[in-house]
C-alpha cells in the first residue's frame, strides 16, 4: 500500500469539481484498505474514494484520505455454474467488458461509457438503455465492502440482504466497496439499427418504439426537429461489425473530432450553434452493424461536457421533453449538445432512480468551458414539477428534504446509513446535502 501526505489538488473528469485531500493511500488489497480507514478514523480524517473521476457532483470529493483504487483491479473468479463474476472495486468497465468477451460472456446490459471503474459506476447508478435490462447496479448478485469500523462486510440476496438492498447503489455513504459480483449470460449479439427521425415522429411513437425495442434511445438536436434514434436488439447473428472506415468517420471524425470543433466554435459565438445545429444534426446518416455487446452499447466520449439527468416516471417524460424544447424554443439560451433519452424498468434498489417504477431518462448537456446555470436551472424546473430523480453523479441542486419526498425507502437508506456509519467517516459535502447530517 502506497501513503502520501498531498495538498495537491484533485480535478473530476469534467474539471467542474475540484478538493484538496490531505493524504491519498493505494491500497492493493481489502486488508490494506481496512488498515487506511482505520488509521483514518484514529487521525481524526474522513475517507473518500475515487475512481476515474466520471462524477458531475463532488460525491468524491475530501479533504481528508482519498482512496485511489487502481491497486484493487482484476477479475478474482468467474463461477460458469453460478454464470457470475466477482471482480475487485477498481477494475475499469472496460477491462471487464474486454475479459469476459474473452472468456464468451456478457453483462445483460451496459451504459455508453466504460471508462468508470465498477465500484464508481454502481455506487451512483449508471445505467444505458432497456425494456427489460436495468442498470449496472440492478446485475449485482454480491457485494463486499469496507465498513467505518475497518470490518469487511459481505451481503447478498442471502447474506446481509437488508445491506444488499441498499448498497447496490451506496453513494460511497455506507462503505468502501472492495470487490463486486455481477450476474453474466453467454455472449450474444445485438443488432444496432441507427436511424435519423423528426422530433414529433419519434414523440409520437416513443411508447411503441420501446415497447418493439429490447433496447431503444434518441438524440433530439436543440434548435431543430432533428432526431437520431438508435434500436439494439438480440440477434442470431451472423455478426456483421461496422467497417474500420465508417466506424471512424461516425465514431471519431463526426461524433468526437468535428463535433469537438463545433462545440468549440458554438462557445466561442454563442449565436452560431443553431447553424450548426442544423448541420451537425444532419451529417450522422442511417446505420446498422451487429457485433457483441460492449462493441454495441458503448462509444468513445473525448468531447468533454457537464451532464444533467433526471429519471423520470415513463408516461411523463415525452410531456417533460416537449416542455424542455419548448423552452429552448421560447428563451436566448443556445445549446450545442444534444438532449438524450432513455428507459429502465423498475428495480428493486433504495436509492436507484429507477426504484419501484418503470423509468424514462432525459439527459441534457453543455460543452466543458460554457456557461451551465441558465440552462441547467431551467431543466431542473421542468424536471422536479414531474417528481423527477436526479442521476447522483450528475449536476443538480436538490437536496435531502426533496429526496425523502421522491424516493419511498429514503428512511431506510438513512437508517441503514447511521448503523453502519455513526460518526459519518465517509460523508463530504455533498452526502450531506442529499442524505441530511
Amino acid at each position: 500500500m502506497s501513503t502520501r501526505e498531498t495538498g495537491s489538488p484533485w480535478r473530476n473528469w469534467a474539471g467542474n469539481v475540484t478538493s484538496r485531500p490531505a493524504r491519498e493511500v493505494r491500497p492493493a488489497t481489502a486488508e490494506e484498505l481496512a488498515d487506511a480507514v482505520r488509521t483514518a478514523a484514529e487521525d481524526g480524517l474522513r475517507v473518500k474514494t475515487v475512481g476515474t473521476g466520471h462524477s458531475f457532483t463532488s460525491i468524491a470529493a475530501t479533504d481528508g484520505v482519498l482512496i485511489r483504487p487502481d491497486l484493487l483491479t482484476g477479475i478474482r473468479r468467474i463461477d460458469r455454474e453460478a454464470m457470475t463474476v466477482t471482480v475487485e472495486s477498481g477494475t475499469p468497465l472496460k477491462r471487464v467488458n474486454v475479459a469476459l468477451a474473452r472468456e464468451g460472456l456478457s453483462l445483460t446490459n451496459m451504459g455508453d461509457i466504460m471508462e468508470q471503474t465498477v465500484a464508481g459506476a454502481t455506487s451512483t447508478g449508471t445505467h444505458g438503455t432497456g425494456r427489460d435490462s436495468a442498470s449496472i447496479a440492478a446485475q449485482i448478485r454480491e457485494l463486499e465492502l469496507v465498513t467505518a469500523d475497518g470490518g469487511l462486510l459481505v451481503c447478498s440476496e442471502k447474506e446481509n440482504p437488508e445491506v444488499f438492498a441498499a448498497a447496490r447503489i451506496g453513494l460511497g455513504a455506507l462503505g468502501i466497496v472492495t470487490a463486486i459480483t455481477f450476474a453474466v449470460e453467454p455472449v450474444f449479439l445485438l443488432t444496432a439499427r441507427e436511424e435519423p427521425m423528426t422530433f414529433d415522429r419519434v414523440t409520437s411513437e416513443f411508447d411503441e418504439l420501446h415497447a418493439e425495442n429490447e433496447h431503444f434511445e434518441f438524440y433530439w438536436f436543440p434548435h431543430t426537429d432533428n432526431c437520431n434514434t438508435k434500436r439494439n436488439n438480440r440477434s442470431a447473428g451472423p455478426a456483421a461489425p461496422p467497417g474500420r472506415i465508417g466506424a471512424w468517420v461516425e465514431d471519431e471524425l463526426l461524433s468526437n473530432g468535428l463535433f469537438q470543433l463545433a462545440c468549440s466554435v458554438g462557445r466561442a459565438v454563442p449565436p452560431a450553434i443553431p447553424s450548426i445545429a442544423k448541420v451537425s444534426s444532419r451529417a450522422l446518416s442511417a446505420r446498422t452493424y451487429t457485433d457483441i455487446p460492449y462493441k454495441v452499447f458503448t462509444s468513445p466520449r473525448r468531447v468533454r461536457f457537464l451532464e444533467m439527468e433526471y429519471a423520470l416516471p415513463r408516461e411523463a417524460a415525452i410531456g417533460a421533453l416537449r416542455e424542455l424544447k419548448a423552452m429552448v424554443e421560447r428563451s436566448p439560451l443556445k445549446v450545442s449538445f444534444p438532449v438524450e433519452v432513455r428507459t429502465a424498468p423498475a428495480d428493486d434498489i433504495a436509492l436507484s432512480t429507477a426504484s419501484g417504477r418503470e423509468t424514462a431518462y432525459i439527459a441534457v448537456h453543455l460543452y466543458k468551458g460554457t456557461p451551465h446555470r441558465a440552462y441547467f436551472t431551467a431543466v431542473e424546473r421542468i424536471m422536479t414539477a414531474h417528481g423527477g430523480r436526479p442521476h447522483w453523479g450528475k449536476v443538480h441542486t436538490r437536496d435531502a428534504a426533496y429526496f425523502s419526498e421522491v424516493y419511498p425507502r429514503f428512511a431506510e437508506f438513512t437508517e441503514l446509513r447511521d448503523r453502519l456509519d455513526p460518526d459519518r467517516l465517509f460523508a463530504n459535502d455533498y452526502l450531506r446535502r442529499v442524505l441530511g447530517a
